[in-house]
């Protein structure tokens, strides 16, 4: 209730609207002085949202270790997907982060090893002396005797940052996100590119809580010998492919998580995370998590309901796209919780439609938002060029 609260007032705050003089209300417009202190160009509104949008990102991303025969182009175009997931779904992101947590928080728990540890096998970190991931249950109690005297110092040692850069990381989207709140305090507009990245922002302080304790860009896995005592777990799996369709990779993903992994693998999939036996009603509370998160994520962009646009065009497509952001996750949910409380098919007919058709609509709706959030900044109010004056806050400033 209180986030509804929050923006709404932005969206009140930010109320500059140009178009159509009987359905749309002008905020008095306040002058600059054009003092360095008090002003601010569009080239500094362009640059400080695309610093910010990149490093909720590309930067963000704290991708499972690559499959180690893969060159440099190929890598570079796995992140790239990566961030084209995150720059369409960022919330499956959220989700996948956050199931991640709970597997490697349930791995620390269950085999006496520290979280980075439990992020480090989900991530394919440790693998076999036949080259193969430790990344299965089964597995681990053959290996978690080498995995135990591994030190966490040491696949620390493979991250390319510490817990000191990914606070500063936070902290710079923690400060966009006050600069943001100072505006609109201040009766200050933010403009359409500022509202998008501040959707981001937010996103990725929580991404980056939820992975805080997981390596970043690791390249090379640890290599851990076999118990043994133990029998090779891998003689017992079943070698049976599985129906890896795109509908199935789909539904996984937006649900936080990919847990097949042939024996053959060298590496694990992207968005994949060990299965630690979630229950079904506790993939139902997964799932809601990560549509509360895509909800939250459409609502901020429903911040520029009134926000001041060019053209009527833009101003509908805009407010159409930020409300099917916002309310597209939350039908998602209950067409879900339905089919898994009734156990109705048409309910789960119902549910699988609305995924097939907002893997459609969804991206269109974030293209044309990221589209807006540009071509909006040809006609800008003068106000929204006026710094915020911060000594409001900070005394003598």
């Amino acid at each position: 209730m209180l986030f509804w609260i929050f923006i709404f007032l932005l969206a009140r705050q930010s109320s500059l609207t140009q178009g159509h003089p009987d359905l749309l209300v002008r905020a008095p417009e306040t002058s600059c002085d054009c003092t360095i202190n008090s002003c601010r160009t569009l080239f500094d509104i362009i640059w400080g949202c695309l610093a910010t949008m990149f490093a909720c990102t590309w930067v963000a991303l704290h991708q499972n270790v690559p499959d180690p025969d893969l060159g440099h182009f190929a890598l570079l175009m796995r992140k790239l997907r990566m961030m084209l997931v995150t720059i369409i779904a960022p919330e499956v992101i959220v989700g996948f982060a956050a199931r991640q947590l709970v597997s490697a928080r349930w791995i620390a728990k269950e085999f006496n090893v520290s979280t980075t540890h439990g992020f480090f096998c989900n991530m394919g970190g440790f693998v076999s002396e036949e080259g193969h991931p430790v990344a299965r249950v089964k597995q681990l109690p053959a290996y978690i005797s080498a995995i135990q005297k591994i030190k966490k110092a040491d696949i620390e040692d493979k991250s390319k940052g510490d817990t000191l850069s990914k606070g500063v990381a936070i902290a710079q989207g923690l400060w966009f996100v006050t600069q943001c709140l100072a505006r609109a305090s201040q009766h200050l507009p933010l403009t359409e590119l500022e509202v998008v990245t501040l959707a981001f922002a937010v996103l990725s302080v929580v991404i980056r809580l939820l992975w805080l304790h997981k390596p970043l860009d690791v390249q090379q896995p640890i290599i851990v010998g076999r118990s043994e005592v133990d029998i090779d777990p891998l003689q017992e799996e079943d070698i049976t492919p599985m129906n890896t369709g795109f509908l199935k990779k789909l539904v996984s993903a937006i649900i936080g998580g990919y847990n097949y992994l042939p024996i053959s693998s060298t590496s694990v999939p992207s968005f994949y995370l060990i299965e630690i036996g979630t229950k079904d009603n506790q993939q139902l509370v997964d799932f809601a998590g990560v549509c509360g998160v895509g909800s939250i994520f459409g609502s901020i962009h429903c911040a520029a309901w009134n926000a001041l646009f060019p053209s009527m065009a833009e101003m509908w497509i805009w407010r159409i796209s930020s409300v099917f952001i916002a309310a597209y996750p939350v039908f998602t949910f209950l067409t879900a919780a339905i089919g898994a409380w009734t156990e109705d098919d048409i309910a789960e007919t119902v549910f699988i439609t609305f995924i097939v058709a907002g893997a459609v609509i969804y991206p269109l709706c974030r293209f044309f938002l990221i589209i807006l959030s540009f071509t909006t900044l040809r006609s800008l109010p003068p106000s929204a060029f006026v710094d915020v004056n911060w000594s409001n806050y900070i005394p003598h400033l």
